[in-house]
């Protein structure tokens, strides 16, 4: 693979997976982009600290600095040096709901150097119920992520639809297969004195409101 190339790994494949993940960790430390699976839909990925990917990622996506891709994380203990004050009914939600499809959108640490757009001193954390993808971000750090599909387009449950759509603007596309469905991950935001659902997706309201009942749902 070279450089500017754009490769496919086929991760049922103990091999091409093994050496899909290198190429991936290489790519994203080259500040490229990556295409992974998760248990929603596929990924675009980029190291979550290097500025100019984050830019790389935003453009593919044609989207504005005003909607800054999430954090995806390989461990729920990473959650502490990206995170600050996350409540004790969020901290649950982790160790139940974790990992899966709930992102939480806390206040992010002030120590903090990355750019992940306009983000208000908070980040949008998740940890994804796939093993690909927690191989990937064991070795490679947190990855901002957004759904592997142009804005306004379907997402992507195959990689050769985030292929379609994104093309050589990504040099890695690491296939699992189907994903678990096209439904997104529930979005909540605990930085408040209580939680608020800002998207619903697979985890719904009521199982959210097991850890706290105050939590109010998508405003309409």
């Amino acid at each position: 693979m070279t450089p500017t190339s754009t490769a496919v790994f086929d991760c049922s494949d103990e091999e091409d997976r093994a050496a899909g993940i290198d190429a991936a960790v290489l790519a994203l430390r080259s500040g490229r982009l990556v295409v992974l699976p998760t248990d929603t839909v596929y990924g675009v990925a980029a190291d979550a600290f290097d500025h100019a990917a984050v830019r790389r990622l935003l453009r593919a996506k044609r989207r504005g600095r005003d909607q800054p891709p999430p954090v995806l994380v390989g461990a729920a203990s990473t959650l502490d040096a990206l995170a600050t004050g996350v409540p004790t009914y969020a901290r649950d939600m982790v160790a139940e709901l974790w990992p899966g499809p709930l992102t939480l959108v806390c206040s992010q640490q002030p120590s903090l150097t990355w750019d992940l757009g306009d983000n208000r001193s908070t980040v949008a954390v998740r940890m994804p119920d796939h093993q690909v993808t927690i191989d990937l971000l064991t070795r490679a750090g947190p990855l901002a992520v957004s759904s592997a599909n142009r804005t306004g387009q379907p997402p992507a449950t195959l990689a050769a639809a985030a292929q379609e759509m994104l093309g050589d603007r990504v040099q890695v596309y690491l296939d699992g297969g189907p994903t678990g469905g096209d439904e997104v991950s529930t979005i909540i935001d605990v930085t408040g004195r209580r939680g608020r659902v800002l998207r619903q997706g697979a985890v719904p309201l009521d199982r959210l409101r097991e850890f706290d009942d105050r939590i109010a749902a998508v405003e309409t």
